[in-house]
């Protein structure tokens, strides 16, 4: 959970008024000189009201993660779901209804005191219309604080430590079942802006190191074209935990697109994740009868690998790409040792 419990102003009011209340009746009940028990009570109704309202807000702020400490995974995924900037405009405003509070609660409690027993209750009066001012104030802003915790329930949890692939192809090329049968697991699904199903993770280890897989449905399979502003900054997010991309091919075309069109989609996510290695895999290599369709993409695509051969749904070839994954992983160890 990114954000805690966001209050209504209403919520705020009643739980400060309510416990001021109650405070002032510990207050009657005291052995304090009739004479100054009426403003005493007064006072502390200022005191309680403020405190406990500034302690609501300072919790929120307290709990809330400080985006530009997050990982940039994070803070681009804030950003594209609710806006960084919003995010901390809202934050901010908490910090001002605190520091405007405790001017309050010093203004208010200064003035019962100099005030005459008979004029208490009506210095406290003014002092909860003001507060009640000061909450309401930023109401809207409590409101989107409730609309970005809605929001961002569902945020996934990745490992930023784990060698990470993300997966890349057209509908029905089988990304799913290649994600379930390289994790060997049911993957995990989170939710994701403008993703049509959410994403999906997947992980597995070998040799003592965490390897993560990354499916987006409706995101990275569509040309960039199809793609409006707020999806192409998506893919800036997925860009920060991509190590490696694994464009899935379907030579077979049972999916129902043409090798052309996925030839130009590989040729898009390059372009896209440009300092991002791509690999590519040809799927449903069982169904694939057309020399031609094969030979056309291998002709058409550029990498220093050669493809790896895979059917998934078989299993065939998933013991390559984990090998692949642990090759690479130990290339970039060796990388960031020189």
């Amino acid at each position: 959970m990114f954000l805690p419990n966001i209050p209504t102003p209403d919520e705020v009011l009643d739980k400060g008024f309510s416990r001021a209340k109650k405070a002032a009746a510990k207050v009657r009940t005291s052995k304090i000189h009739r004479q100054h028990k009426s403003k005493r009570i007064e006072e502390v109704r200022i005191q309680t009201a403020c405190q406990v309202i500034r302690d609501t807000f300072e919790e929120i702020l307290e709990k809330t993660p400080h985006v530009e400490e997050l990982p940039m995974f994070y803070q681009d995924y804030i950003d594209v779901a609710v806006g960084v900037d919003d995010l901390k405009r809202c934050l901010g405003a908490l910090n001002w209804a605190n520091g405007v509070l405790e001017k309050l609660q010093n203004q208010y409690t200064h003035k019962v005191r100099r005030s005459p027993p008979e004029s208490a209750a009506q210095v406290r009066k003014a002092a909860f219309g003001r507060i009640a001012s000061v909450v309401n104030r930023i109401g809207d802003e409590l409101d989107f604080l409730n609309y970005a915790k809605q929001k961002l329930r569902n945020i996934p949890t990745v490992d930023t430590e784990a060698t990470t692939a993300v997966i890349a192809g057209f509908p029905n090329v089988g990304k799913s079942t290649l994600m379930r049968r390289i994790t060997n697991a049911e993957p995990e699904v989170a939710d994701y802006p403008f993703t049509t199903k959410g994403i999906q993770i997947g992980h597995f280890e070998r040799r003592w190191q965490n390897y993560q897989i990354i499916d987006t449905p409706g995101l990275l399979d569509r040309p960039v074209e199809d793609m409006n502003q707020i999806e192409l900054n998506a893919m800036v997010a997925l860009e920060h935990l991509a190590d490696l991309i694994l464009f899935v091919f379907d030579p077979s075309q049972t999916s129902g697109f043409p090798v052309e069109n996925q030839v130009n989609l590989y040729w898009e996510i390059r372009k896209i994740f440009r300092n991002t290695p791509v690999f590519p895999l040809f799927n449903k290599m069982d169904l694939a009868d057309d020399e031609e369709k094969i030979k056309y993409i291998e002709q058409h695509i550029t990498t220093e690998d050669k493809p790896l051969m895979v059917a998934a749904s078989e299993g065939k070839g998933i013991a390559e790409i984990i090998a692949k994954l642990e090759e690479f992983n130990r290339e970039e160890m060796r990388n960031r040792g020189d």
